[in-house]
């Protein structure tokens, strides 16, 4: 009887399957209302705990790396959403993550290099038509950042008065779209300025050690009584572990020489001399996570989130190799960033908060 049962039973559970995937079709067209009213009428930024926030939208660098877009990082500073960087997939990152980037405030450059301006033109799109701003995106940068700016604004030119025309003034208000570049140059004694400088927030941008491209610069951010250090790209930099005494969090740049020697040699084996010349090149701007281990340890930072990681780490053993010893050389907390990672430092606490929005 029993058996009769059991069979029966499964019987049953199998024609329920194969009726759910019959109608799977119009079934999951009927969830979508539920979905999208849901992700519309979120407020992911109300939703966090009062604190300073950090998301990478993009942990990668040139190099193609499915775990790793193009540098981006959030900083949320209470409800205030600011993004460093803007790599070509930031906007749909941010979005990903759960964030409106109609909510932007302000974005801030490091530098010029392709991989962190390629996503510009659609974030400042994005923030526009999706928050129907009347003012412009303010894109802070370093001297040079007028002429990024301008260059996407006349790229997307004739794509706004599209959509103005199509959804109307009121929905794409004319006086709002684009970015309005405002530079800041790096100066006195240290080669710092203090860009927002409020009660609760203060951002400061230094300069760092990526020639030949210059200038280049990196972040320090403090809201109330939690702090970060953003190093950009640069080689070992005194003036980042000046700035990340203290803080937080260091989000530092890394990449293994050993590992891109290793692509080095596989180009020369392919004849790919071009590639064998960048490989050997690029080690001497950037800091390998040794060095940036032990930054974060002189700096007596709180944790270590890696970002901009070269080479890609596709094959599962690799980001201890990528690591090395860096561990050993700061105990402190060491995480090889990939996208989604998001870092909640709550205020009134000394708590680091790690998990992944992707």
């Amino acid at each position: 009887m029993n058996r009769r049962l059991l069979s029966l039973a499964l019987v049953v559970v199998a024609l329920a399957a194969a009726g759910l995937y019959h109608w799977r079709a119009p079934l999951s067209v009927l969830l979508v209302p539920r979905f999208a009213q849901e992700r519309f009428a979120a407020q992911p930024l109300q939703a966090l705990a009062d604190g300073l926030h950090v998301g990478l939208c993009g942990a990668g660098s040139p190099f193609p790396d499915p775990q790793r877009s193009a540098p981006c990082t959030l900083v949320i500073a209470g409800t205030r959403l600011l993004v460093f960087d803007a790599g070509i997939t930031a906007a749909p990152t941010i979005s990903r993550m759960g964030f409106d980037p109609g909510q932007i405030e302000a974005l801030f450059l490091t530098h010029f290099h392709s991989d962190h301006i390629g996503g510009l033109g659609e974030v400042m799109l994005q923030r526009w038509g999706t928050g129907s701003h009347t003012e412009p995106l303010p894109v802070y940068g370093p001297i040079g950042v007028k002429s990024v700016v301008d260059g996407f604004m006349q790229a997307y030119r004739q794509d706004h008065l599209y959509r103005i025309a199509h959804h109307g003034p009121q929905v794409m208000p004319p006086s709002g779209f684009g970015a309005q570049a405002r530079t800041f140059a790096a100066v006195g004694p240290e080669r710092r300025v203090v860009l927002i400088d409020e009660p609760d927030l203060q951002v400061v941008a230094f300069s760092v050690e990526h020639s030949p491209v210059e200038p280049a610069v990196g972040y320090r951010i403090r809201y109330k009584d939690r702090s970060l250090v953003i190093s950009g790209d640069t080689r070992k930099s005194a003036a980042v572990q000046r700035e990340a005494a203290g803080v937080d969090l260091l989000l530092h740049e890394a990449l293994s020489p050993e590992l891109t020697a290793l692509l080095g040699r596989a180009a020369a084996a392919a004849g790919r001399n071009n590639l064998v010349k960048i490989f050997a090149d690029i080690p001497d701007y950037h800091t390998t996570p040794e060095q940036a281990a032990e930054i974060a340890r002189d700096a007596g930072v709180g944790y270590l989130l890696l970002n901009h990681i070269a080479p890609p780490l596709p094959i599962p053993g690799l980001q201890q190799a990528f690591l090395g010893q860096a561990e050993t050389i700061y105990a402190g907390g060491v995480r090889v960033g990939i996208d989604g990672d998001f870092i909640s430092l709550p205020t009134a606490s000394k708590a680091i908060q790690q998990s992944n929005l992707l």
